[in-house]
């Protein structure tokens, strides 16, 4: 038996529904968990630009800012420390994301959204309230903790909550929420710059129990998915009440029986860790390792965390900073809600070549100009910032209409039940192994890189074009528990994926 459960892509025109209220409301509450993943990578980038909260906390790097001129333009912010403030919350949710997969392959996709929800109210708290640097750890490690269990469940909840046709688009308004979570991030930092007694950071970090008491209440109330509902039940009758009022419609049977026979295959496997490592498993666990990690070294963390220090390093001041995090930022989101409503039209393999070409173009001008123009010592004039401003918002674009959503939605659709959890774990923890990485090392790479920085993200942007363009194939309207034949049809990927009755020829696994 294969392992999709319908061997042909015929199966989403025989699934009835359409959008409800009901899921779209359902599928806000769980959203709002990007919104709080955005505004943390947003919020600590402009407070670690913000001189109060340096003096305070990290006197070294407060020191070099105010010896200007004798110290290179990329080396300022140079500080392992500082960088660990960043990139703590990374490591947290790294350790989290593997304690969150049983708990929502057991108990449900709404637990982990709950304990998620409570972690970042905790540490928001304790960031808020921090008067000292292991206080101010602590609460990052929290919110790391929040990341995990919700980048875990989220993409999960909406993948299984949408109707096939739409899959895409309510999968892409998790990465929409972490655009608007990096916005408001954004905005209220050039906000609190202006408060007097240098105090204004504290609202910054504190401001996240906002969008967590949000999702923290809400998710309360939040229905189960039926693909959750009869995976760790057997109340099928349960489930399929659920589906008919995310459907809109009493005929589900057809889709009812597609998740039926997926659980039964899930609930044959015991250890989904140990099964996604088999041969037939090979594309996705490829997928789910190759796809965050090329998320990462698009170098989009390089802007997200750390824009206004970014915009310092070429010459701009504290504010202006600050406000220009607030352009790529409104960019962004704007570059996603677009995604949003082309991804189901357009498809996925037509965005990642989009995408990848405009953010290589966009490095490369920018590594020339600040190699030739800036150097370690200069300032760019005027119009040269502003034509490195204009390129980094076209580079945002080009990662938010391509790997920004689809990093998250691809991973999300491929896993069948039986390894779906095991799957996300895998490309969560990819992700935030990556993005500490490239959190902690960034600032000493941009100290000894300078500008080559941009040529070295470019670089990969060229890999993982050639990779999507030859590896992934097109998953767009297919019903995600038919998504086998993909594979089966992949000139690649088919020498991997076979039947058990294959399998009883003599293969081995």
């Amino acid at each position: 038996m294969a392992v999709g459960i319908v061997p042909t892509s015929e199966g989403s025109a025989d699934y009835n529904g359409r959008i409800t209220w009901f899921v779209v409301l359902s599928s806000i509450v769980a959203a709002t968990g990007g919104i709080i993943f955005g505004y943390d990578i947003g919020i600590s980038g402009g407070v670690i630009s913000m001189a109060p909260f340096l003096k305070k906390f990290f006197p070294e790097v407060f020191t070099k800012m105010t010896h200007v001129g004798e110290i290179s333009n990329y080396c300022v912010f140079d500080s392992q420390l500082l960088t660990s403030f960043t990139s703590s919350l990374y490591i947290a949710g790294l350790i989290a994301s593997f304690l969150a997969s049983p708990v929502t392959r057991t108990y449900g996709r709404r637990p982990s959204i709950i304990i998620g929800g409570i972690a970042f109210l905790i540490g928001s708290a304790l960031g808020g309230a921090a008067s000292n640097i292991y206080m101010l750890l602590l609460g990052r490690i929290l919110l790391g903790v929040g990341v995990g269990f919700a980048n875990q469940a989220v993409p999960l909840y909406l993948s299984e909550m949408a109707p096939a046709k739409y899959r895409g688009s309510f999968n892409i308004a998790f990465q929409l929420c972490v655009g608007i979570g990096v916005l408001f991030a954004s905005l209220l930092n050039y906000g609190v710059l202006k408060i007097k007694g240098g105090w204004g950071w504290r609202i910054s970090l504190a401001m996240a129990a906002a969008p967590a008491t949000f999702l923290t209440i809400g998710a309360f109330f939040l229905p189960e998915t039926a693909n959750s509902l009869i995976q760790h039940g057997n109340d099928h009758q349960k489930a399929k009440k659920i589906l008919q009022r995310v459907r809109g419609t009493t005929d589900v049977q057809a889709e009812l029986d597609d998740l039926i026979k997926a659980s039964d295959k899930s609930k044959a496997v015991k250890h989904p860790f140990k099964q996604i490592i088999k041969r037939k498993y090979r594309p996705q666990l490829v997928m789910s390792i190759l796809i965050p990690f090329f998320q990462q070294v698009t170098g989009i963390n390089v802007i997200s965390f750390y824009a206004p220090i970014l915009f310092q390093t070429i010459g701009l001041g504290a504010s202006a900073s600050l406000m220009s995090a607030v352009v790529t930022g409104v960019v962004g989101t704007s570059a996603t809600f677009l995604a949003l409503l082309i991804v189901d039209r357009v498809g996925r393999r037509a965005m990642f070549s989009f995408g990848g070409i405009q953010m290589f173009v966009s490095q490369i001008l920018i590594g020339i100009i600040m190699a030739v123009k800036l150097g370690d010592h200069g300032v760019l004039s005027k119009g040269y910032g502003l034509l490195v401003l204009v390129l980094i918002c076209i580079y945002v674009a080009g990662f938010s209409l391509s790997w920004g959503p689809l990093g998250w939605l691809v991973p999300s659709e491929i896993f069948p039940l039986e390894i779906r959890s095991a799957g996300q774990s895998i490309t969560v923890a990819v992700g935030l192994i990556f993005t500490f990485i490239i959190a902690q090392t960034f600032l000493a790479m941009l100290c000894h890189l300078k500008s080559g920085i941009f040529f070295f993200f470019g670089a990969w942007v060229v890999i993982m074009t050639v990779f999507v363009y030859f590896f992934l194939p097109e998953t767009r309207n297919l019903p995600i528990e038919n998504m086998e034949s993909i594979w089966r049809d992949h000139w690649f990927w088919k020498r991997f994926v076979f039947d058990e009755q294959d399998n009883d020829k003599g293969y081995t696994t």
